[in-house]
């Protein structure tokens, strides 16, 4: 049974044996001129869902269905909340879930513009609550294009925004949301390894990057099973653990205790 929040009572609250929350971070912006503006919120939002269903003891949040997202601002119909204002919100959520009493939390995160207030939100909440431990996802599509097989992507590995990758994902688990009929992106000139700060209306005029015209539902099906096995089985090693790592893990104390 997998616990969602928002459907849940605090009967079923309280007869439950929930010791982690994990919630999606999303954004409502443009995404080329087949996927919904809520695309980020969806995907994280249903994959958390579908976690829930393999794990025990995990509780869905409902999804953050606004980030940062100012630099695509130039495609309607973008509605961004500020750097700030993002990094804020996910500090009082933060700080509430462990308020609750849940000290085992993950963010899956859905958007490029949200990584940078993730990261600050959770290292604040993280060294006021030592005790608490926050695991993030940051970019499944980075996650993927590596954990799928070899082949799988056609073009730009599977990246960009509304391209091969999450175009693929989202047939994948909202197929009835997409116009495949009007799928059409740019592959952007940018360097490897040095991280241009762009707009995105100087990568593509289209609203998508990559190329979405080749995603197809077996990729997505194919993305989906990587990503889920990645968080699925990252939990399980944490749950064998008590949720520790690092120098808790490895000591003697607790080497001799397992």
């Amino acid at each position: 049974m997998a616990f969602i929040g928002s459907k849940m009572t605090g009967h079923q609250y309280a007869s439950s044996k929930i010791d982690k929350v994990i919630f999606g971070v999303g954004a409502f912006e443009n995404h080329g001129y087949h996927m919904p503006f809520g695309t980020d919120a969806l995907i994280s939002n249903i994959l958390c869902e579908k976690l829930a269903e393999r794990v025990e003891g995990l509780m869905v949040l409902p999804p953050i269905n606004y980030g940062y997202s100012q630099h695509y601002n130039k495609l309607p119909f973008t509605v961004s909340l500020s750097a700030e204002t993002v990094t804020n919100v996910l500090k009082e959520i933060l700080g509430e879930i462990v308020r609750n009493g849940i000290k085992k939390i993950i963010i899956l995160n859905g958007h490029d513009g949200n990584i940078a207030p993730i990261e600050i939100a959770a290292r604040a909440v993280k060294v006021q609550y030592p005790d608490v431990v926050i695991a993030s996802l940051n970019d499944w599509w980075v996650a993927a294009g590596k954990l799928v097989p070899p082949g799988t992507f056609e073009v730009w590995n599977g990246l960009g925004h509304a391209g091969e990758g999450e175009t693929s994902l989202g047939l994948a688990l909202f197929e009835d949301l997409i116009e495949m009929e009007h799928a059409k992106g740019v592959v952007p000139n940018l360097p490897e390894f040095i991280d241009i700060k762009w707009r995105f209306d100087e990568l593509t005029d289209t609203g998508a990057s990559g190329d979405p015209g080749v995603a197809t539902k077996e990729k997505g099906l194919k993305i989906e099973e990587a990503v889920l096995n990645l968080l699925e089985n990252f939990i399980r090693e944490m749950d064998k653990t008590g949720w520790t790592y690092g120098l808790k893990k490895n000591s003697p104390e607790k080497q001799a205790a397992l």
